[in-house]
């Protein structure tokens, strides 16, 4: 699954220009099931729109993947806290 960067996303967000996953593709941050995320949280660890990648997938109710460094289990947990 790739990360669309147009539409909405790229009329409300600046992030995707820097976004680490926009240059190495979006295999890590969506891996197949019963494998884990942790090379893509790693490269999110390093990335300079991290923070604003979190924002967008807890605003837009991303189900899927690795965003902002956080699986969707995390993301989940954070939205009930």
């Amino acid at each position: 699954m790739a990360i669309d960067y147009s539409g909405p996303v790229r009329q409300t967000t600046g992030w995707w220009e820097r976004a680490l996953c926009a240059q190495i593709g979006s295999e890590p941050f969506f891996p197949e099931p019963g494998r884990t995320p942790v090379d893509a949280k790693k490269i999110c660890q390093s990335c300079e729109g991290r923070v604003e990648c979190l924002e967008y997938a807890l605003t837009h109710d991303e189900r899927y993947g690795v965003w902002g460094g956080l699986s969707e289990e995390e993301r989940r947990r954070l939205k009930r806290a």
